[in-house]
């Protein structure tokens, strides 16, 4: 039977805000399914101008690299088909959701998926790990990896594992048999103090 879908996603751009013309040079994403990571997507992306020598040594993602890549507009049609309706998970949520909403704008698409954000679930289930950055939650909860971060598909993995871990902490620990996506975009928005009574009353709701 299947629970829910979940897709993971992450972009890596030429810089922080879509608002002063930055635009996405890579998406990665993951589709989980009954808890398991099952698909994947990937592209790189030409945004039609040249990136940083920050950016280029910030990813590895070179002005080569792009050069050779579609366009974002071809590149987003392709992942805008891929997500389908499909709830969508990232990590500092908030900075995804910026670059594909603007995205999406840019070929005439809307979105119409529901978002939540791995990183504010983390803090709220695993109030002791040193931060709630990606790399240090990889680390603290075991999740493996082959040390490549800030490329998108790897990100979007590590993302898609914490997630998975997420979900199995709150079962193990809390007792809540069914962890679906509501609760967990419901989780995010409550204090971190209250975080616990929460889950603990969902116990006794699944």
């Amino acid at each position: 039977m299947v629970n829910y879908q979940v897709i993971v996603f992450d972009f890596e751009t030429t810089g922080l805000s879509p608002d002063y013309g930055d635009r996405s040079i890579e998406i990665g994403a993951v589709l989980i399914e009954n808890n398991e990571i099952v698909d994947s997507f990937q592209s790189l992306m030409n945004p039609g101008f040249r990136i940083s020598s920050f950016i280029e040594s910030y990813t590895g993602i070179s002005n080569s690299m792009v050069a050779a890549a579609p366009p974002c507009e071809t590149v987003m049609e392709e992942f805008a088909t891929f997500i389908g309706g499909r709830p969508l998970v990232a990590h500092n949520a908030s900075f995804d959701k910026r670059f594909l909403d603007s995205e999406f704008d840019l070929i005439s698409r809307a979105r119409n998926n529901s978002m939540a954000c791995s990183m504010l679930a983390s803090r709220r289930i695993y109030p002791n790990a040193p931060n709630h950055q990606l790399g240090t939650l990889v680390r603290y909860c075991d999740i493996e990896t082959d040390g490549t971060f800030h490329r998108a598909l790897a990100d979007a993995q590590m993302t898609g594992h914490l997630w998975i871990s997420m979900i199995s902490h709150i079962k193990d620990v809390f007792g809540v048999q069914h962890v679906s996506f509501e609760l967990m975009q419901k989780l995010t928005k409550i204090s971190k103090a209250k975080a616990p009574s929460f889950l603990k009353k969902m116990s006794r709701k699944h």
